[in-house]
């Protein structure tokens, strides 16, 4: 056999691969969160939020919504190094971000069942 009927019976073989996964995951929220960055904010995300006080009164005063809040934890960048990951119950993380061109910071304290927003301050530098 020529190698161009192998590479074709190859390629036709892959491709009738591909299709059967992509009817298999359709319907499924299949993603490949590997680094330590997203499968943390994945992980704080799936959980219902609560807000300290000190949290809600900064959000009050700022007039964000709750849709704005998810999305500075959702498209931020966990800050290893600020956070406090030793703990065994529940792991406090910090989250950059910016909202309206200001450098802003989370800080959440991560449960089994639920994510808690500590503290929220736009950072001065």
């Amino acid at each position: 056999m020529k190698f161009i009927q192998r590479l074709g019976y190859y390629l036709g073989g892959f491709a009738i691969g591909l299709v059967i996964l992509m009817f298999f995951l359709n319907g499924k929220d299949a993603s490949c969160d590997y680094g330590p960055n997203a499968r943390t904010v994945k992980n704080i995300s799936s959980k219902p939020l609560s807000y300290n006080s000190e949290a809600a009164n900064f959000i009050n005063q700022n007039t964000l919504d709750s849709a704005v809040v998810v999305n500075l934890i959702k498209y931020g960048s966990v800050d290893f190094s600020k956070s406090n990951t030793k703990l065994d119950s529940c792991k406090v993380y910090h989250i950059d971000n910016s909202y309206k061109e200001k450098p802003i910071e989370l800080s959440i304290q991560n449960c089994d069942s639920l994510a808690t927003i500590l503290k929220i301050n736009y950072i001065i530098d």
